[in-house]
């Protein structure tokens, strides 16, 4: 089908010209193939901004969130805009819609005792439960992202300089500085592990560990501490970010630490220090 090729073209022109990772070319795959699904047998040449609408209907009829909504049309602008810069189309039947309006959620966080009770959580007399402490020393002294924390090997770790190096979004390389506590517990668990692959962090079977597999071992530690609320390895990273500026960190450093390329993409953390600032001023403040 004319669809898929064209599909297809777009994805290798994401990985080789845009350097973009494998998890956002599936992800531009899966909504595009479901847009291709939606259309059925009608040319791409037909498209305009009425079937754009009537996709967009579709999604809400399924009651897709207003994020997921608004990331499916963001998808179908960046295939049409390839289209026009691969000579297939003229113009763009995206480009007279907007994207729904989204409520902004803040991110979900750990108070530093709950992050605490979960670190401390595996059992660290066992080979797995050393290695899971060590990914959750690590996340939280480095906030850096699951797929980031798989990825790791271990020359990217600078064990004397207090550094390691990961490769973010888009294979963009980033050196960040890792507390020592968490030094050494992977210290801990590669001299226990004593294996000659250059993976940091393996599974049961000495193959490196996903992103699933780790979640998987997350939920287990999340009910050992008692931990009310399911958690994801990106709350660490939130907690992260939020108990940095808790601290005083300055959010250009934050945002350099997590990699953003925006700075507003950062900002949000910012209304999660509200109470802290509530409580400085009830403090401090003579008729508060």
């Amino acid at each position: 089908m004319a669809m898929e090729r064209h599909i297809d073209k777009f994805a290798r022109y994401l990985e080789i010209e845009k350097n973009a990772s494998r998890h956002t070319i599936n992800s531009y795959r899966i909504d595009l193939k479901e847009f291709s699904a939606f259309l059925k047998s009608a040319d791409l040449e037909s498209v305009d901004y009425l079937t754009i609408r009537r996709f967009l209907a579709h999604l809400k009829e399924r009651n897709l969130t207003a994020r997921s909504t608004a990331r499916k049309l963001s998808s179908l602008r960046s295939f049409f805009r390839f289209l026009i810069k691969d000579g297939y189309l003229k113009t763009n039947p995206t480009d007279a819609v907007s994207s729904p309006k989204q409520e902004k959620s803040l991110p979900k966080f750990l108070t530093e005792v709950d992050v605490n009770a979960l670190i401390e959580a595996p059992d660290t007399s066992r080979l797995l439960g050393l290695r899971d402490h060590a990914m959750l020393e690590t996340l939280y002294s480095t906030g850096i992202r699951i797929s980031e924390l798989t990825g790791l090997r271990q020359e990217d770790i600078d064990f004397i300089g207090g550094m390691i190096k990961v490769f973010g979004k888009g294979k963009k390389e980033r050196l960040l500085p890792i507390g020592d506590r968490a030094l050494k517990a992977i210290r801990n668990y590669l001299k226990k592990r004593g294996s000659d692959i250059r993976a940091v962090f393996l599974n049961k079977n000495k193959k490196p560990i996903g992103p699933r597999g780790f979640r998987k071992a997350l939920d287990k530690y999340v009910v050992k501490a008692s931990l009310k609320e399911h958690i994801s390895p990106h709350v660490l990273r939130h907690s992260f970010a939020t108990h940095l500026l808790n601290r005083g960190a300055d959010l250009r450093s934050v945002q350099e630490l997590l990699g953003h390329v925006n700075l507003s993409t950062t900002q949000i953390y910012t209304h999660l220090t509200t109470e802290k600032l509530k409580s400085v001023y009830e403090k401090a403040h003579p008729r508060a």
